[in-house]
């Protein structure tokens, strides 16, 4: 039977292959194939940026932006909204129009490159199926439909048409740590801050993945190559983040309720965090984060708010029930979005990159200008909060923090009080197999320390874990967007020990991964020379027999199976 999508970018892929009839996030096969289209023309339009680059003509921040966003969007559980698609199609072929009238050689362009929208280009948007995209043209003036453009007798667009499959695998695996470092430009651009070597890096990089005259071995060292420049955008968001900020410092965040009404803030994007708190102020309606965002509260800017109440909830995966039960209206302000349930969804609200078809969407490209009005006006007719737990969690232990502490923590490792440090970052999704983590991290010897970031850390953020000498053993540093921590503060280890190889520290790194942001900060950490890092639940679907073989051979890449197998494997 004949695929009506395929897509294998995300850990909870269909049989770990890939998903051919509906998207297990929730992705139906038209969504799916309009962000293959939209990755498709982003390809073409970063090949006429590359080449004007060449030609020492200055790309503006405004088409830099586009192709960030471009990618974000299309990150798993960003956005579900088919209308948006349609739109980014359009403005990336119209910006890409407008790009090759300034373009001096348009010799050996590709065909992404060259197909183009005429000036009247239309698309034609109806709920909940594709319907024609008009006046696309491939060099004639005729109206193509959708279909046809997708059909692989047309234009290639999706995954499948990279025939090889070592090539595709490559060729997937540098495109989904381009989507990784997009999350990192958007929140870094969001704060003002830029960076034009990265911008160019990732469309000459997806250009790349358009030539076919590209050997294997060229696309292995593009691949480390994406997980350099994966590190400087680490670093520019991080230097976003604190400069904006203040560097995270350790926290005891409260994940209980108040008697307001509240809104629950969840993704990632801390401006609009900002944003919302300034305008909730003296309105009587609290803040409370959610998943990803908990990390906010390590900041010392968030803690002039005292309506700034708290973490409600866990990981992303778990929204449906505690959206439920939060009684008031939730902004996401990027991926993680679960298809909301009809009993929540007119209080459910997104803004920038991420959508979903039928939920209110918050609009404000410069970042300032978003109006929450709305959504504190819903919140202030809602119920508080229903409690669904009580307590404390701790976190804040950024690089900064952490070697504030590196006495402490040197002390503890030369005299054996800690033995040895796991590096636990990552995500956390829906399957039962997940709770092998939570296991691990319950089995592991007292005398160890788990450094993680990311809400993979939801799995054992609440256990009674203890201290060694005041250090809690599991050292949060933040956001799966914080990982860039994790490497400073084993780099700084590494300094400290004086060591030569940073794979001699007692480190030992078993990640899980979900998504795109996850495969950028695992090329980042290929790149810095770390090696026998262990993913699970499962490999990646995208990562063909040869591929995952160099993976291994060359870099020590392996799985996971059972609790008990893999700490006796970790310790020795």
């Amino acid at each position: 039977m004949e695929n009506k999508m395929f897509c294998f970018q995300c850990q909870e892929t269909a049989g770990c292959t890939g998903c051919t009839k509906f998207g297990v996030c929730g992705k139906s096969p038209d969504l799916a194939r309009m962000q293959d289209l939209l990755i498709y023309t982003t390809k073409g339009l970063s090949e006429v940026t590359t080449r004007l680059r060449s030609e020492g003509k200055l790309i503006n921040h405004e088409v830099n932006h586009l192709i960030t966003i471009n990618l974000f969007t299309t990150i798993t559980n960003a956005n579900f909204d088919d209308a948006i698609f349609y739109e980014r199609v359009k403005m990336t072929l119209s910006t890409k129009e407008e790009l090759l009238a300034k373009l001096n050689n348009k010799e050996n362009l590709s065909e992404a490159a060259l197909w183009n929208a005429s000036s009247n280009a239309e698309m034609d948007v109806k709920v909940g199926v594709l319907a024609k995209l008009k006046n696309a043209v491939l060099g004639s003036g005729e109206s193509v439909s959708i279909d046809s453009i997708l059909d692989e007798k047309s234009t290639k667009v999706g995954v499948l048409a990279t025939k090889d499959e070592d090539v595709r695998s490559l060729r997937e695996l540098i495109i989904y740590g381009l989507k990784g470092m997009s999350a990192y430009m958007k929140h870094a651009n969001a704060l003002g801050y830029d960076d034009e070597a990265i911008n160019a890096f990732m469309q000459s990089t997806l250009a790349k993945t358009l030539d076919d005259n590209l050997t294997i071995d060229e696309l292995i060292a593009l691949t480390l190559e994406t997980g350099k420049v994966g590190v400087d955008g680490m670093a520019l968001l991080d230097s976003a983040n604190t400069g904006t900020y203040g560097n995270p410092e350790i926290t005891k965040v409260n994940i209980g309720v108040r008697n307001n009404p509240g809104i629950l803030v969840s993704g990632h994007d801390l401006k609009d965090l900002e944003l919302l708190l300034k305008q909730t102020e003296g309105t009587g309606v609290d803040v409370y984060t959610h998943s990803e965002m908990l990390p906010a509260h390590y900041y010392p800017a968030f803690k002039k708010y005292t309506h700034f109440a708290g973490n409600y909830g866990n990981a992303w995966w778990k929204q449906k029930e505690e959206f439920e039960s939060f009684n008031g209206p939730i902004l996401m302000t990027t991926n993680c979005i679960v298809p909301p349930k009809d009993s929540y969804k007119d209080r459910i609200y997104t803004t920038g990159a991420a959508g979903f078809v039928g939920v209110k969407h918050i609009k404000g490209e410069s970042e300032d200008n978003k109006d929450f009005s709305a959504i504190i006006e819903q919140a202030k007719k809602c119920q508080a909060p229903t409690e669904i737990e009580t307590g404390e969690i701790i976190g804040g232990f950024a690089h900064n923090q952490v070697f504030a502490l590196a006495d402490q923590v040197v002390d503890a490792v030369k005299t054996g009080a800690i033995k040895k440090f796991f590096v636990m970052a990552g995500c956390d999704g829906r399957a039962k197999s997940r709770n092998y983590y939570t296991d691990f991290a319950k089995a592991l010897p007292k005398d160890t320390v788990i450094l993680t970031a990311g809400c993979a850390k939801y799995k054992y953020n609440k256990l009674p874990l203890g201290d060694i000498n005041g250090i809690p053993r599991v050292l949060d540093a933040g956001q799966c967007n914080d990982s860039y921590s994790l490497a400073l503060i084993a780099l700084k280890l590494k300094e400290v020990f004086e060591l030569q190889d940073i794979n001699e520290l007692p480190i030992a790194f078993n990640i899980a991964w979900y998504e795109q942001k996850a495969v950028i900060v695992l090329l980042s950490l290929l790149y810095l020379g770390v090696k026998n890092i262990h993913l699970g639940p499962t490999l990646p679907a995208f990562l063909s027999p040869n591929v995952a073989k160099v993976l291994v051979e060359n870099f020590g890449i392996g799985g996971i199976s059972t609790v008990e197998d893999d700490i006796k494997m970790f310790l020795e």
